[in-house]
This record gives C-alpha cells, sequence and structure tokens, in this order.
C-alpha cells in the first residue's frame, strides 16, 4: 500500500457499501421477529458460512423449519442459484429498505424453488448471475406468504 491511498484499498470518492454481513443479520433477525410474532419457537444459528439461517417450530402443527434467509438493503435481485437450493428449506427473501419505511418479505418453499425454477424467470437459471427478483416473486404470490408456516 502506497501513503496516498486509503485504507484497504478504498477509494474515497465511491459511495461506501453496505457490509453484506450486518445487512444478512438484519435480515435474520428482521425474520426472527416477525416468526416469534406468530407464535412459532424461533432461534438464530450463528457462523460463518452456514447453511441455515433459522430454525422454526410451531408448536400448533408440531412442523418445523429449516430457514435460509436472503436480504437485500433495496429493490435489488436477490444472488441466489437454482443449483444452490436445498427442497426441504423455506427461503425467506427479505427487503430492508430505508429507516422508517417496512421490511418487505416474501416466503417461499425450498421444494418450489428447486422443482419448479422457469417459474422464477431465466435469470434464475443464468450461469453468470443467478438471481431472484422482487417482482416475479410478488406476482407469484409470496409476497407475506406466512401461512406457510402455518400448512400441516
Amino acid at each position: 500500500m502506497h501513503a496516498a491511498e486509503p485504507p484497504n484499498g478504498t477509494n474515497k470518492s465511491r459511495k461506501p457499501r453496505a457490509d453484506g454481513q450486518i445487512t444478512g443479520l438484519a435480515g435474520e433477525l428482521c425474520v426472527a421477529a416477525e416468526l416469534l410474532k406468530r407464535g412459532l419457537q424461533t432461534s438464530l444459528t450463528f457462523g460463518h458460512a452456514k447453511a441455515i439461517d433459522l430454525f422454526a417450530v410451531n408448536p400448533r402443527t408440531r412442523r418445523s423449519f429449516t430457514i435460509q434467509v436472503k436480504a437485500v438493503r433495496r429493490k435489488n435481485p436477490w444472488p441466489i442459484s437454482h443449483h444452490n437450493v436445498y427442497e426441504q428449506h423455506t427461503y425467506v427473501f427479505v427487503v430492508l429498505n430505508e429507516p422508517g419505511k417496512p421490511v418487505e418479505y416474501f416466503i417461499v418453499p425450498g421444494a418450489k424453488l428447486s422443482n419448479e425454477p422457469d417459474l422464477f424467470t431465466k435469470w434464475f437459471v443464468n450461469p453468470k448471475f443467478p438471481s431472484v427478483d422482487q417482482d416475479t416473486l410478488r406476482t407469484l404470490g409470496f409476497a407475506d406468504a406466512w401461512q406457510h408456516f402455518d400448512e400441516p
């Protein structure tokens, strides 16, 4: 590093990028809070590069859930590859939005993502930048689909 360079090679003329770990943790905590409000026993998992973000149990149905949370700060696609989806997980896609604006949630069963990839547009199976977008999930009826956690 030269004396004239900013620390860590950052460029001061650019807007600082949001910390992905903070975004992810914020999304996990928001989802955990929503599940707890709905009466599900919920636990966070901790660790780097974990496969499961939350465990939840619905005491009414006795059904348990392994939950993967994907969070973004604003209306952007979520980077996720069809090849990395686990059929038995539930995926909760979160748009945190700016402070003061409500968080948005999209709840998608892993089986739907795994077995019907064409529903989620060509971008979901794109080898260069696989992703799922908010408009697609809204159109498919996954916005605030918390009823998934009440199914027997």
